[in-house]
């Protein structure tokens, strides 16, 4: 895989566990960033970390790298780009993917390493 651009995101973002019951109306995913997946038994949201409803079972200071798309469907290894160097660097992710591109997470508090180990895989912070 060439060199990937990607940018950092600024709001601190929350990954939040709802359960199937639960209705999604408690949450206001609005914001820069924001992305909600359900399977059976488990409907996570992805929001601003200010949005978190009170109670809610979440996972708290994560930061987003948003890869410069569009990358075509039949495109291999993106996410893998991205992902085994911040792997080997001991930075662990949450992966989302849109239409375009994809998005990676990383804990706020590991926001130094995860640059530096994209920097060394030859991947450009553009701002």
């Amino acid at each position: 895989m060439e060199s990937l651009r990607f940018r950092v995101l600024d709001p601190e973002l929350a990954v939040v566990r709802q359960n199937e019951g639960d209705p999604l109306a408690r949450l206001d995913p609005g914001g820069e960033v924001w992305a909600v997946l359900r399977t059976p038994g488990e409907l996570t949201v992805v929001c601003e970390a200010s949005r978190v409803p009170a109670g809610a079972e979440v996972e708290r200071g994560w930061v987003a790298l948003a890869l410069q798309g569009p990358f075509p469907f039949g495109v291999t290894g993106v996410l893998a780009a991205v992902a085994a160097p911040l792997a080997a660097a001991g930075v662990p992710i949450f992966a989302l993917s849109t239409f375009d591109t994809d998005v990676v997470l990383v804990k706020r508090a590991q926001l130094d390493d995860a640059l530096c180990a994209l920097g060394e895989a030859g991947h450009t912070l553009v701002s």
